[in-house]
């Protein structure tokens, strides 16, 4: 049986974007399965992949977007419904980064323009597979 934890990450503070103190307008809910150390399980993904959601959202409702969760070349991205690959967005080293409240993860646009976002939630949605 696998559990799905909803996660959701805020925009934090990136001054060199232009979000000094961070922007709780913009961020990701992202549905995936997790390991008791709070990193996504690989194994439990691929059993449950199209269940692992993603929504961007943003006060600009051009910039909102439904995607998933996945994992070409051990590499973690989030790609968008009629997107190719290369507009995908990475999430860079999420195999090693835990996802609890208060944790950090990078992601990166599709021309590389990487932004800091820290979790702000973290919970069990209920669902399993």
């Amino acid at each position: 049986m696998i559990t799905l934890t909803q996660l959701k990450l805020i925009l934090g503070r990136n001054p060199n974007a232009g979000f000094p103190e961070g922007d709780d307008r913009y961020g990701y809910v992202i549905v995936a399965p997790l390991t008791h150390e709070g990193l996504i399980d690989p194994i439990a993904w691929h059993a449950s992949r199209s269940k692992c959601k993603v929504v961007r959202f943003s006060p600009d409702p051009q910039e909102r977007a439904d995607g998933w969760l996945s994992h070409l070349g051990g590499k973690w991205r989030i790609h968008y419904e009629g997107a190719d690959e290369v507009s995908d967005e990475a999430i860079d080293n999420l195999s090693e980064h835990r996802l609890f409240v208060h944790d950090y993860v990078t992601i990166k646009n599709p021309v590389g323009d990487a932004l800091v976002y820290q979790v702000v939630d973290n919970r069990d949605v209920g669902l399993t597979v």
